[in-house]
């Protein structure tokens, strides 16, 4: 492999990590079994408690709510009484079938500190609701909670980061600015932000089964959400039908290091699927080697240019550098979908950066306040961040990307600064509870997009090695969140909700294949 080759096999950094988990591992093979789980230490808090279903109003959301809907009362921690009490939106979709099943699909959303309510449509438009009522709840801190974790200013900063170089100190000075603001706030309020964790989003979702008279549920998890789902299968088994996880964020592994390996893989299959179509690889021939040289390139002279947002409104300036076209890659979809990435990065060798500078620019016109990030970070700094230096995030950067500037690899992409971020978050360590795997035998599907550079596909069969009734399922050609995406994933969760305890139908999937790229005219030669 050459210094600029992207790799693309499952990572050796899951090795080292996993020697880590094996040790939780073997405590959880020698301790309870899942029945008495939760008695043991590591099985965290009970549901039970004050905890209450109180029927009320649907959220006001572009698309209304075709269901009824109403709040869960929970107790803010489990483990310090006498705080304040959460009340978590919940809206119930009923099945499209005139006689639906009796079990009913809870989802997950992901983030953390993504908005749950919003993704009903992409739910109903996959046919997550054919057969099933649809439950969908709002995790402690994010929109349509009370209280709401959003951070103002840090929509404000993100607003104004596509004009400022990504990785730069001073960047990073502004980024744990607005988030001290941002906690200074929360914490002047009396939020204990140390209960906004994935042990507590946990016992949320098994005290709403318990509140709604649920005896069993099938649970649908996506990103954050597959964390989520695994945590809460590992701690509260009981009344789960079934589990399907999507775009897999395994618990026992995830850190600020493992985002460079899903970066690698998701990137590396991308160019290795334009490879594998014969005009893409004639006409853009080693992309992993343009990329590198963009990198450096950006990295040494950043450009600034002037675009105009996708989603309109005034031009804005843009700052690309190669921290910022690194994340751009990361990102996924959106304004820059897999399918046009070899065409832009073959513009941006010659001198046109506007593929690349209208995606930057998107970032320019946030919903200020939809997204929890005081959630997103009291997760990420008491669960990723712990137990992993900013070396040992330099080094994972390297083996990814070798002959990539150290600038670009010393931030773990779409967490730039976490490390520095969270000294002022200030949330305890949790990884001795929750970085531990799932053993199950609950029938799960996993779900995976081999283009998915956030959470790489390879993570779906590592986290089914310790769940034996799980059955892996790869999804050609798609990124982040498989099932709204790809009808073929939809029919494979469809086959797999009838009937869990048999294999799924995957038939789709043999004839499946990317999309073909987008070839632009190769430029004339004298």
């Amino acid at each position: 492999m050459t210094e600029q080759g992207i790799r693309t096999s499952c990572p050796p950094f899951a090795r080292g990590l996993a020697l880590a988990a094996a040790g939780l591992a073997f405590l959880g093979a020698i301790g309870p079994t899942p029945s008495s789980a939760l008695s043991s230490p590591f099985a965290g808090p009970r549901p039970e408690g004050p905890a209450r279903f109180v029927p009320g109003p649907c959220p006001d959301t572009p698309e209304p709510i075709p269901g009824r809907c109403g709040v869960l009362e929970v107790p803010e921690s489990r483990t310090h009484r006498g705080g304040r009490t959460l009340k978590l939106t919940v809206a119930i979709v009923p099945a499209a079938s005139t006689t639906p099943a009796g079990d009913p699909v809870v989802f997950m959303e992901g983030g953390p500190g993504g908005d749950a309510i919003g993704a009903i449509p992409f739910l109903i438009d996959s046919g997550v609701n054919r057969d099933r009522d649809l439950i969908v709840m709002t995790q402690r801190g994010g929109l349509h909670s009370q209280p709401n974790l959003a951070c103002p200013e840090m929509d404000r900063f993100n607003a104004a980061s596509v004009g400022l170089p990504y990785d730069t100190p001073s960047t990073g000075r502004l980024l744990v600015r607005a988030a001290k603001e941002c906690r200074d706030r929360l914490t002047a309020g009396g939020i204990r932000l140390s209960a906004y964790n994935t042990t507590e989003n946990a016992a949320d979702f098994a005290a709403l089964r318990h509140a709604l008279g649920i005896k069993k549920w099938n649970v649908y998890g996506y990103s954050y959400g597959t964390d989520l789902a695994l945590t809460y299968l590992r701690r509260h088994p009981e009344g789960i039908r079934s589990v399907t996880i999507d775009s897999v964020v395994p618990p026992q592994i995830v850190s600020l290091p493992w985002a460079w390996d899903s970066a690698r893989e998701g990137i590396g299959t991308i160019f290795a699927a334009c490879e594998a179509q014969p005009a893409c690889k004639n006409r853009y021939p080693d992309l992993s080697r343009t990329l590198t040289e963009q990198v450096r390139r950006l990295e040494a002279n950043p450009l600034t240019l002037t675009v105009q947002p996708p989603a309109g409104g005034g031009p804005v300036k843009v700052v690309l550098d190669g921290g910022a076209l690194v994340n751009l890659l990361v990102t996924d979809g959106g304004a820059l979908p897999a399918t046009e990435v070899p065409a832009a990065l073959d513009e941006l060798a010659r001198g046109n950066p506007e593929r690349f500078a209208q995606a930057r620019a998107a970032g320019a016109t946030p919903v200020i306040g939809e997204f929890a990030h005081g959630l997103t970070h009291s997760v990420a700094c008491a669960e990723w961040a712990p137990g992993y230096t900013k070396a040992d995030l330099l080094a994972a950067g390297r083996r990814a990307f070798p002959g990539w500037p150290d600038t670009v690899l010393a931030h773990a992409p779409q967490l730039p600064f976490e490390h520095d971020l969270c000294r002022v978050w200030n949330v305890p360590d949790r990884t001795a509870v929750q970085r531990v795997a799932t053993f199950s035998k609950v029938p799960t599907l996993i779900i995976s997009g081999t283009f998915d550079a956030k959470t790489g596909a390879c993570w779906g069969p590592y986290a089914g090695r310790t769940l034996p009734r799980s059955t892996a399922v790869p999804i050609p050609g798609i990124g982040h969140f498989v099932v709204p995406q790809s009808p073929c994933a939809q029919t494979v969760l469809a086959s797999f909700l009838t009937r869990p305890t048999a294999p799924p139908d995957t038939g789709c999937v043999a004839g499946l294949a990317p999309k073909p790229f987008t070839i632009t005219p190769a430029p004339e030669t004298s």
